[in-house]
């Protein structure tokens, strides 16, 4: 940036095209300045020995030695020198120029009220005869413009240079970046912080919502007071009756189906009478036992017929058949067990 316009009281000394002041620069004015080339689309000219106000007398071209960018000029109250400020990229060699000191001072030309306060920013001339003592080490930013001849010119301004390179390198350490890093580094570094910033914002938000949604339902449960509604619950002692009664239920079913496996099992011969008690007991204990008891064992034809099958009254039976031995090592039941409930039955 590169100061066009000092801030305060300033004159002519030694006289200017029009005028020779005093003219005074207040922030109001350069706000009004910095208004209305706000909206301008075309640069501001920096043109040699104000040859911009001689092309009609004079009849020569009106080469650029630069051009200050209207959308860049800011107010600078702090500072070794206060004043407007604005943008310029020079044009071909102007900065070596410069920095040969072929030229030093910048003459800017604007219109004034009769309070001497400047109205506006017409154009700036790179001059060696100053109307106004503006050196250009003011704000030299020519230095920063040097990137096409692959150099950069020195400061004319020890003072300010030093203050600007202290306050590079307190930035690079605040980003967490070596003193060498670039210029180029640096503005990506930075870019990088934004977008990480805004995405911290972007997250603080959403929980900001979620955390305003939770105090308002908590808000809403708090004014619905304490009373519960009656349609949405029971007394506990109604619940605990319903389970009782539920558990009854099922265990009566659980003892019918017990009570018909064995009764069936009986019937069919695969069970004995005087094993009634014990599978009835297996069944509520273990059901898929009983089942399995019962799936397990042959029918008894001697339980399901006649019990002589066809023989004299009186004739002995003792003697087991292998089938009848079968049954009994299923049913764990001796041979003498088997035959006193064939007797008994």
């Amino acid at each position: 940036m590169v100061r066009v316009m000092p801030a305060g009281e300033f004159s002519a000394p030694r006289g200017a095209f029009k005028g020779s002041g005093p003219w005074r620069l207040t922030p109001e004015a350069a706000a009004s300045i910095i208004a209305i080339n706000r909206s301008r689309s075309a640069d501001i000219l920096v043109d040699f020995e104000h040859q911009a106000l001689l092309t009609e007398s004079n009849g020569k071209p009106v080469p650029a030695a630069g051009w200050v960018d209207p959308r860049s000029l800011e107010w600078r109250g702090e500072g070794d020198e206060p004043g407007l400020y604005g943008a310029v990229t020079w044009v071909g060699d102007v900065p070596e120029m410069i920095e040969a000191d072929r030229y030093r001072y910048l003459s800017p030309v604007f219109p004034y009220d009769t309070d001497g306060a400047p109205l506006d920013l017409l154009h700036i001339a790179l001059t060696n005869f100053p109307g106004i003592d503006e050196p250009l080490y003011a704000a030299l930013s020519a230095r920063y413009r040097v990137h096409a001849s692959g150099g950069a010119a020195a400061s004319a301004h020890p003072h300010q240079e030093d203050s600007q390179m202290e306050l590079l390198k307190k930035l690079l350490v605040a980003l967490g970046l070596p003193e060498a890093t670039s210029e180029a580094d640096a503005l990506a570094g930075v870019a990088a912080l934004k977008t990480k910033a805004d995405g911290a914002q972007a997250e603080l938000a959403a929980l900001k919502t979620q955390v305003d949604g939770a105090t308002a339902e908590v808000a809403a449960l708090k004014a619905g007071g304490g009373t519960p509604d009656p349609a949405k619950y029971v007394p506990i002692a109604t619940f605990q009756a319903e389970r009782d009664e539920r558990l009854r239920l099922a265990a009566l079913s659980g003892q019918s189906e017990v009570k018909g496996l064995v009764e069936a099992a009986i019937a069919d011969g695969r069970l004995l009478e005087a094993q009634r008690a014990y599978a009835e007991d297996l069944g509520q204990v273990d059901l898929a036992a009983l089942k399995g008891l019962i799936d397990s064992a042959a029918p008894l034809a001697a339980l399901k017929g006649m019990q002589s099958q066809g023989r004299e009254p009186g004739a002995r039976q003792d003697a087991a058949s292998d089938a009848q031995l079968a049954v009994c090592k299923a049913l764990g039941l001796s041979a003498d067990e088997f035959n006193k409930a064939k007797l008994g039955a």
